[in-house]
């Protein structure tokens, strides 16, 4: 249940670009429960549905809370378009959540209630770099393996410089 630490300096696998959304929610009144628990509950269950299905994109995913009130996820994606096509695909439970979403805002039934959001970033491979010690896969890490930190090269500097071999570059 419990990762064990991978010892020492590692950093993320992934070659290629870093795309990676952020998405949450925040209960503005805890009473309006019909407002928010939809909402609170949809997300578990688009990531089920994701890990079910890896063809879809989602790397790997971490959840997390920034109060009572707000919570959130990282997603790594392999691709943005992979992302696109997730959120538009109608056989997805995200087109549904997003349907159900929409029709309970134009009802005037989810105003004020609870907020939505996310944010979207794509990082360029020579953009981004990571650096774990002692850690568990976490992150980027998790959701695209580990390696060590000589691979890639111990100062930042060296690893935002990273480049694959043309060989080893990802097809995409």
């Amino acid at each position: 249940m419990f990762a064990k630490p991978v010892p020492g300096p590692t950093t993320a696998a992934l070659e290629g670009d870093a795309v990676v959304l952020l998405i949450g929610m925040r209960i503005n009144h805890f009473w309006a429960v019909h407002s928010w628990l939809p909402v609170f509950t949809g997300m578990p269950r688009m990531l089920r549905e994701l890990k079910k299905d890896r063809t879809r994109g989602l790397l790997g995913h971490v959840l997390l809370t920034a109060s009572p009130r707000t919570y959130y996820v990282v997603q790594y994606w392999e691709s943005k378009e992979k992302l696109y096509a997730y959120a538009a695909a109608p056989d997805a439970l995200h087109h549904r959540m997003w349907a159900l979403i929409n029709r309970r805002e134009r009802e005037g039934r989810m105003r004020r209630h609870v907020g939505i959001w996310h944010e979207t970033y794509v990082a360029p491979q020579g953009s981004y770099e990571a650096v774990y010690f002692d850690m568990p896969p976490f992150g980027l890490a998790a959701a695209t393996g580990v390696l060590p930190l000589e691979k890639r090269g111990r100062r930042a500097a060296d690893r935002f410089a990273y480049r694959p071999a043309a060989a080893d570059a990802p097809k995409r």
